[in-house]
This record gives C-alpha cells, sequence and structure tokens, in this order.
C-alpha cells in the first residue's frame, strides 16, 4: 500500500522469541517485519490474533530460505517508517508502494508485486475516480497511503471531501455506514478484502486511477528497510530471486489469486 508520518506506539505481536537480533547483528538468526494488518488479503490478524496474508507467506518464505526466524510487530501504517527508523523492527513488509518521497527516507527491496489503485463505491451510484465526478462528495482513505496522497493532491483541491482512517478496515466501516461515498484503495485488496465478502455485496469498482502526472502513485511493491542496513537488503534481494526462480512465489500466489500479481500496476 504510501507521507507524512506522526509517531506512534506499536503494539508488538510476534511468532518465536521475545528478544530478537537485530538484522545486521554479525549472528544473523532473526528477521522482525513491521506490519500493518488491516489490509488482507495482504496482511490482517486472524480470529486467534495470528499474522495471515499473502505478504504474511512471502515474508515467511524469505526467512525460510535466509535460514532465519520470522517476527512479526504489529504498526499503524502512518507511523510505520519512523518506527522502522526507531529500529522496532528490521524491515517493512506491508504493502508498500516505491515512491520518490519514501525512497529519501527507506531503502527498497526488488519487486514484490504490482497493482492498480482503485475506487470503490455502491452500486448504481455511477461515481468515477475523477475530482469532477467525486466533488462535494466524500472519500475514505487509510492515513499514509499513497491513496491517501493522492486524493489529498488531486481530489481535495477540487472540492472532494478526503477522510483519513488508521487502517483499512475502518474506512470500509464508514462507507458500510454511509458516512462515505466512496473508498479509494489498492484493486486487490478491495476485490478480495471487501467485494467479494457479504459485506461488499452491494458495492463495487468505480474504476481505476489513470490520472496521475505528479506520479503521486509510484511503482510496484517492495520490502523497506533502514538506508544504511545494506547488507540485510542485499538478502532479501536474493532470498525474493529465489523464491520466485524456485515456484515458491507461484505457489503462494496460488493460494491467494487467479491471475498474475508479479508485474501487474500501484498499492499503499
Amino acid at each position: 500500500m504510501k507521507k507524512i508520518f506522526a509517531p506512534a506506539i506499536a503494539a508488538l505481536c510476534v511468532l518465536g522469541s521475545l528478544a530478537p537480533l537485530t538484522a545486521q547483528a554479525k549472528d544473523f538468526t532473526q528477521l522482525t517485519y513491521g506490519v500493518d494488518a488491516t489490509y488482507p488479503p495482504f496482511e490482517s490478524l486472524s480470529p486467534s490474533g495470528d499474522f495471515q496474508g499473502f505478504d504474511i507467506d512471502l515474508g515467511k518464505a524469505i526467512c525460510a530460505e535466509l535460514k532465519v526466524k520470522c517476527v512479526f510487530v504489529s504498526q499503524d501504517f502512518s507511523s510505520i517508517i519512523p518506527a522502522l527508523q526507531a529500529r522496532k523492527f528490521d524491515a517493512i513488509l506491508s504493502s508498500m508502494t516505491v515512491t520518490p518521497e519514501r525512497a529519501k527516507q527507506v531503502a527498497f527491496s526488488s519487486e514484490m508485486y504490482n497493482e492498480p489503485t482503485s475506487l470503490v463505491i455502491k452500486k448504481g451510484t455511477g461515481l468515477e475516480p475523477t475530482a469532477a465526478s467525486l466533488k462535494g462528495k466524500t472519500v475514505g482513505v487509510e492515513s499514509g497511503t499513497i491513496q491517501e496522497s493522492y486524493a489529498k493532491a488531486y481530489w481535495q483541491p477540487e472540492g472532494v471531501n478526503v477522510v483519513s482512517y488508521p487502517g483499512q478496515d475502518q474506512v470500509y466501516a464508514d462507507l458500510l455506514s454511509g458516512r462515505l461515498d466512496a473508498s479509494l484503495q489498492d484493486s486487490v485488496e478491495a476485490d478480495y478484502g471487501f467485494l467479494r465478502t457479504p459485506k461488499g455485496a452491494d458495492y463495487a469498482f468505480g474504476g481505476n486511477v489513470t490520472y496521475d502526472p505528479k506520479h503521486v502513485l509510484g511503482s510496484y511493491i517492495a520490502i523497506g528497510v533502514r538506508k544504511n542496513d545494506t547488507e540485510l537488503l542485499k538478502k532479501i534481494d536474493w532470498a525474493i530471486a529465489e523464491i520466485v526462480k524456485n515456484g515458491t512465489y507461484k505457489k503462494i500466489e496460488s493460494q491467494y489469486f487467479n491471475f498474475d500479481v508479479y508485474g501487474t500496476t500501484a498499492a499503499k
């Protein structure tokens, strides 16, 4: 899935040891990921509180290639970069799209996947992802995402009311209650995380965003690490290449999607 970040307190949820070694330690035995777990099917929490989703499975596959233990830390997306820089975890694994602004703060891995940004609307409203169509309407976005940046850059100055939420699940809750006219998020999350569920039965895509002369939406989705963690980045890039080459990526992808997300067009 994207900005301006405010400090937040991370809720710690781990798999394995409660005292992780840093990824740059000489004895590299554990990799700790920061995750905004409100974005199914990419990352969410199961009823039992376990991390689940496409990103989570990819993260575990990377750990398996590196022969290290995986740890996942729950973190609001709007403060996920400051939390990384504060060393609360080693890497961001949370559907993060590579943008020039983020690249000033974070070093990014090679591509994990890609997808369009789309508008979700109530069926029959005919709303489209343009400022003209949405003028006077209220659109919900997740804080810290490229969708928030996009809506505030292009739509808000043209009379669209843009409302930000800590998590995507809260956006959908207000869309269902009628407080929002539309939601802006990545297309795959919207499709699998909302439209294909019983809650999304009365909703549909209003279209994909195509107008972006300022390139606010960035490019592909990747894992982010601190700028000086060059050795960790090399290890992650190597592991990504390995899971693509040995078929692990395809195997995981087929459990979630019936199409190829590795090189499809941007998320949060």
